[in-house]
Formats: C-alpha cells, sequence, structure tokens
C-alpha cells in the first residue's frame, strides 16, 4: 500500500534525483522511494550501505565488499557463535560484525529471502541454467 505525500525538495536535491532516476531508467519518484527506504535503513543500521550489483541494489557492510547476507550466513553456520564468527572474518573489525548482525536483526525477511535463494543453487540447477560456469575439461595437448 502506498500513501501520497506531497514533498518539497530544493532544486539540486531535484536535479540529483532525476540524475539517479534516468541513470536506473525508473521514475522520479520510485528512485525518492528508494533513496529514502535505504536512507532509514543505513540510519537504522550504521555501518551497512547498498550498492547496485548484478542481483540489483544489497546491503554491505561498509568497507568491505561483504554482502550482510554473507556474513549472515558464515554466523549461522556457526550457529550464532559470535566468536567463531570473529575467527572467520578476522579482518573485519567489531562494529563491521555488529553492523551485519544489526542489520539482519532488523531486517530478517529480506536476509532470510535472499539465505533461502542462496541456497537453491544446487550442482544440478548450476549444471542446468548456467552451463558457461561449469568447468570442462581441457582438449587434449596439440589440438
Amino acid at each position: 500500500m502506498t500513501k501520497t505525500r506531497g514533498i518539497r525538495v530544493s532544486q539540486d536535491l531535484d536535479r540529483e534525483i532525476a540524475t539517479e532516476a534516468e541513470a536506473h531508467g525508473t521514475s522520479w519518484s520510485a528512485m525518492s522511494q528508494q533513496l529514502l527506504a535505504e536512507a532509514i535503513r543505513m540510519r537504522r543500521a550504521p555501518g551497512v550501505v547498498f550498492v547496485d550489483g548484478a542481483t540489483g541494489r544489497r546491503a554491505v557492510v561498509a568497507g568491505t565488499g561483504l554482502d550482510v547476507w554473507e556474513v549472515i550466513a558464515t554466523w549461522k553456520e556457526c550457529d550464532g557463535d559470535y566468536e567463531k564468527l570473529r575467527q572467520s572474518y578476522s579482518w573485519l573489525t567489531e562494529p563491521q560484525l555488529r553492523a551485519a548482525i544489526g542489520y539482519y536483526q532488523l531486517y530478517p525477511k529480506e536476509i532470510e529471502t535472499r539465505l533461502e535463494r542462496e541456497q537453491s543453487w544446487t550442482e544440478d540447477r548450476v549444471r542446468r541454467e548456467l552451463p558457461f560456469a561449469v568447468a570442462r575439461n581441457p582438449p587434449p595437448a596439440g589440438r
């Protein structure tokens, strides 16, 4: 459900939003809604930012390139043991790990949906849907 609201923005902000909307092939309104939603999530979960990727926008632990879902998948594999998680990501700082866990606690449905999607990629499915990603035996030497 959506609700119509009037909002006043500066000319500069209007241009910035319009530029982003055009670059992403969407409307000013849709881009504004996306930007506001992400801003609220980043404010509620400091240390998490959003980036574009092949699968669309995604939550990433700032300064790492690691998707939040990747950290949470590891945390779950460690049965929620924080010390094991720290050992798995020894190069991450405490605030970075807390940011990922905090984001998950605030937005579990988003992360669970992604985890389910990732688990659906079985070896057979990859072979069937992404045949170019499967290693092939190299041709014999001299051919």
